[in-house]
């Protein structure tokens, strides 16, 4: 149902909706039962994960301006660019540790609108010791609840490369809804590239979450540590996944 508040001549009108604004990340560490998210520190961070992502060329190929890199000076350089906007505090880099207290990957906030109430999850650098681990997906959900539950924000959106099918996939598994292609959006080293565009909505929240909880419950997976079901299939038996 939408407002229609005197004066507007009976033209259709959004919902109101609260308009104080949400808040900026923090150096706050986001703990769950496979690792944590903490504030990126070049100095504590940088030299693990140049050891994991050294040699793997592959994760850089669709990341627009960055990489890969020809040795540890350069990606000193992109961490310190990553970490370097203290006043703004956007980008807000995050690395991902594991059990052992090894960095094994990053992911940012960006984009960051508190007005408006909208963020962006970008600068995933996920390492070979990172990928398809319980701890890729629990990242996510660390990251959405804190943005939602803690942050306040309304919409949470990522977008990639449109020919990146991986981060299409990843996008709709951890239960963003696809909304379309900016075409030529970018050039992204000396390429084209269009734009996949995707969202999650503070009111799709709380079924988003009930998914990736049943997911990372310690029951869901075997002796082995292998899923017993599909974060995707937990989405579609609730309408959390798109």
């Amino acid at each position: 149902m939408t407002d229609r508040p005197e004066g507007s001549a009976g033209l259709p009108l959004g919902p109101t909706v609260d308009a104080g604004p949400a808040a900026r990340p923090s150096a706050t560490s986001l703990q769950g039962r496979f690792g944590r998210l903490e504030k990126l520190d070049p100095a504590q961070h940088g030299e693990v994960l140049w050891e994991a992502v050294k040699g793997h060329d592959r994760i850089w190929t669709y990341l627009p301006s960055y990489g890969p890199f020809a040795g540890g000076a350069e990606f000193f350089e992109f961490l310190e660019w990553l970490t370097g906007q203290p006043r703004l505090q956007d980008p807000f880099p995050y690395a991902i540790v594991d059990l052992s207290g090894r960095a094994v990957g990053i992911a940012t906030l960006k984009e960051i609108r508190p007005a408006m109430r909208v963020i962006e999850i970008g600068h995933l650098v996920y390492s070979p010791a990172l990928q398809r681990t319980p701890l890729a997906t629990e990242a996510q959900y660390l990251l959405a609840r804190h943005v939602f539950e803690t942050l306040g924000y309304r919409r949470y959106e990522w977008n990639c490369d449109a020919l990146n099918a991986a981060s299409r996939r990843a996008a709709s598994r951890f239960g963003f809804t696809f909304e379309g292609i900016f075409r030529q959006h970018r050039i992204a080293k000396g390429r084209n590239r269009d734009t996949a565009w995707y969202s999650m909505l503070d009111s799709e929240w709380p079924a988003r979450k009930a998914a990736f909880e049943r997911w990372l419950a310690p029951d869901n997976f075997d002796a082995d540590g292998r899923q017993r079901t599909r974060l995707n299939a937990l989405g579609e038996s609730s309408d959390a996944c798109g």
